[in-house]
């Protein structure tokens, strides 16, 4: 039976480069559910149509159209062999469907990552993140500024500050994560599958204590 990793943590926790770590350790597909909304909205999808007004205010987009998405992905041939998801589930709601959908695809949950940060280091991580207009790289004002100022390295693009990285929203996002997705560290813990690392680490760092919490290292 295929093996889905899931990773929890806060805006900012470093989830998604832990992910994409462990995804080229075992040779799975890494999903970012947020790259998929972003994605849809970029491309004017019904989905994206309807996800975008949520995403602008730093709120949850609706389970349906989160679980759509995620269905869509999990589905695909190059996930057969299992897969690491970040982004989702965020809710007790989504987590049962996806439950449900691993079930479905004959897929077995294999461990839940929660990365742990505290939202002063979320505001610092996001407040100076930014990207580019044309290709999506990620920069950050003091961690990793662009060589160009306010171009981007690879490929000249004008770099911005995206709406949900500014303080206030990050602020929203964070209050909206504790509100509607800490309830899912209970419910991974009580199936035995949770394992929590601080996420105020360097990432080799974090990296380290995930790979040695799964038994991977």
């Amino acid at each position: 039976m295929s093996g889905a990793y899931v990773f929890l943590g806060p805006p900012a926790s470093g989830k998604g480069t832990q992910a994409k770590q462990l995804s080229e350790k075992l040779n799975i597909p890494h999903v970012a559910l947020g790259d998929l909304l972003r994605d849809a909205v970029r491309r004017g999808t019904e989905l994206g149509k309807q996800a975008k007004g949520f995403m602008e205010k730093g709120k949850l987009v609706p389970d349906d159209i989160t679980i759509s998405l995620a269905k869509e992905r999990f589905s695909r041939d190059d996930c057969k062999g299992g897969f690491i998801v970040d982004g989702f589930p965020r809710t007790l709601k989504q987590a049962e469907a996806f439950e449900e959908l691993l079930k479905s695809l004959g897929f077995e949950l294999g461990a839940v990552i929660y990365i742990n940060i505290s939202m002063e280091t979320a505001v610092s991580r996001l407040s100076g993140r930014r990207s580019c207009k044309r290709c999506g790289a990620v920069y950050h004002v003091t961690f990793n500024p662009s060589k160009k100022g306010d171009r981007c390295d690879r490929c000249g693009g004008e770099l911005y500050q995206r709406h949900d990285d500014e303080e206030d929203v990050i602020k929203t996002r964070f209050s909206v994560y504790e509100k509607e997705t800490l309830p899912l560290v209970k419910h991974f813990t009580s199936l035995g599958k949770l394992a929590e690392v601080s996420g105020e680490e360097s990432v080799d760092k974090v990296q380290s204590a995930m790979l040695s919490s799964l038994k991977l290292s």
